[in-house]
């Protein structure tokens, strides 16, 4: 199977990134790493090795980047402008800085989003966000309220990753809701252990979908199925024959 480390310098965010690339060919993912996680959090937990055989078959590419989720979602007790503004600065990266490189090693054919826990939470921002630029989003286990991690608090900056808020406000006939429903947006949670935030934000979410005619798959899976990498393990090899179009 081929893998690489590729490391470059982020201007955004004034550090060297690193990013994982595994696969050789298939569909491009842009997989996001769990909370506070670097670039080879999901060969650490076991993710790769699952994925072999997609990844040998030459069915899917995946490219993990680097998180500054220490400095943004996970920094209680720092100033949350700061946070707000760090995570701008790590969208601002994916979006110009990482997207490119992965653009680069696909020949121009643009990646599916993806990611578990707060991994989930980045990839349904950067899709919903930039739906031009992303071919969909899978996301599993993902809390997306804004409000989880910073206590309630929000300004202008943080409103752009908080899809809880601008979503709502977004309108039926925003050019975007017709970008969306030309790609697979799936988000899938469990209802077991630690999956309580997950289960109710995914819920409003799913209103907000349907409110706005946005052709979303939103997956709730048994009250034993718990916010753990076994599961994740069971739902990527689940969905990704789906997107495949293998079944």
């Amino acid at each position: 199977m081929y893998r690489e480390e590729f490391v470059h310098y982020s201007g955004q965010l004034d550090r060297e990134m690193h990013m994982m690339i595994y696969g050789h060919d298939g569909l491009p993912l842009l997989g996001f790493p769990t909370q506070d996680s670097m670039c080879r959090n999901y060969e650490d937990f076991g993710m790769i090795d699952q994925l072999r055989d997609f990844l040998e078959d030459g069915k899917i590419r995946l490219f993990v980047p680097d998180t500054v989720d220490r400095e943004s979602w996970s920094a209680r007790g720092w100033d949350n402008s700061f946070r707000a503004s760090r995570q701008e600065q790590y969208f601002h990266y994916i979006t110009e800085e990482a997207l490119p490189l992965i653009l680069e090693r696909t020949g121009g054919r643009l990646p599916m989003t993806t990611g578990f826990s707060m991994g989930a939470n980045h990839a349904l921002i950067t899709f919903l966000r930039r739906p031009d630029l992303f071919s969909g989003v899978l996301g599993l286990s993902g809390v997306y309220d804004t409000d989880v991690f910073f206590d309630g608090w929000m300004d202008e900056t943080l409103y752009m990753s908080s899809p809880e808020r601008f979503l709502p406000n977004m309108s039926p006939d925003h050019p975007y809701v017709e970008l969306y429903n030309q790609k697979p947006i799936i988000l899938c949670v469990g209802q077991g252990a630690w999956e309580e935030d997950g289960v109710r934000s995914l819920r409003f979410l799913q209103q907000v979908f349907d409110e706005k005619g946005i052709h979303a798959w939103c997956d709730f899976w048994g009250y034993d199925v718990n916010h753990d990498w076994p599961w994740w393990y069971k739902q990527m090899r689940y969905f990704l024959p789906i997107i495949l179009g293998e079944r």
